[in-house]
């Protein structure tokens, strides 16, 4: 009777021990992907000065016009509620100046953001079989299923991948490989180096957009293609 009255306490102990251990990795689960991203590692194409640095060589570009007039430069992150809300005009400005303006989309996860990291991972990985945009449409098209939860939203995003027809066992070597990483870990350094700090974030021609209204953004456009 005295060994069963100690050792009931115990085993309550170390069940909620348990309990609390696991609710922590849960927590921590999305921060530890934005630590992996954003760690010291060395990036795999290191920030020069000058206009390399908004537009790299594997930089995404949506638009390929014949002849470029003006180079319009997003910094977003796929968590992000004010990348969300501005992606569909953003879309109506491909349409309307994507046969004169080169448009490019780079990462910037927030730190803020539990799984802004593993987003952008998820967008890279299927960039890689070719459906970019694809992908960037399908999270903010269900960026309220996922928005700011503490878990990891891996799981989900690998579903996105299989619904959008992607080789799934490509789509996890690619998420899993450090220069996945390394070229998200390039655009953040390149972002930082620029002054990025929120998004999303634009540059026209190499200068930083301050705009106030949608009727601003589209004006600004058209006279840098004037």
């Amino acid at each position: 009777m005295v060994s069963a009255t100690i050792s009931s306490p115990d085993t309550a102990k170390r069940i909620r021990l348990v309990i609390w251990i696991l609710l922590a990795v849960i927590v921590v689960g999305g921060a530890a992907w934005y630590a992996v991203l954003t760690s010291n590692k060395p990036a795999q194409d290191p920030p020069v000065a000058g206009s390399e640095q908004l537009v790299r060589t594997d930089s995404h570009r949506l638009t390929a016009p014949s002849v470029e007039k003006a180079q319009l430069v997003e910094f977003l992150d796929f968590e992000c509620e004010a990348c969300r809300s501005i992606h569909p005009f953003v879309e109506e400005l491909k349409q309307e100046f994507g046969d004169r303006i080169t448009f490019v989309n780079r990462y910037f996860p927030l730190s803020s953001h539990p799984n802004s990291g593993q987003a952008a991972l998820a967008v890279e990985a299927a960039a890689q079989q070719g459906k970019f945009e694809a992908m960037q449409a399908r999270l903010f098209e269900t960026q309220d299923q996922w928005h700011g939860k503490a878990e990891s939203q891996a799981p989900l995003f690998r579903t996105f991948a299989g619904e959008l027809g992607l080789d799934l066992a490509a789509f996890d070597a690619a998420v899993a490989d450090d220069k996945t990483k390394e070229r998200i870990r390039a655009d953040i350094t390149d972002g930082t180096a620029l002054g990025v700090t929120g998004t999303p974030t634009f540059f026209l021609n190499g200068e930083k957009l301050t705009l106030s209204t949608k009727q601003e953004f589209r004006q600004t456009l058209a006279d840098a293609v004037k």
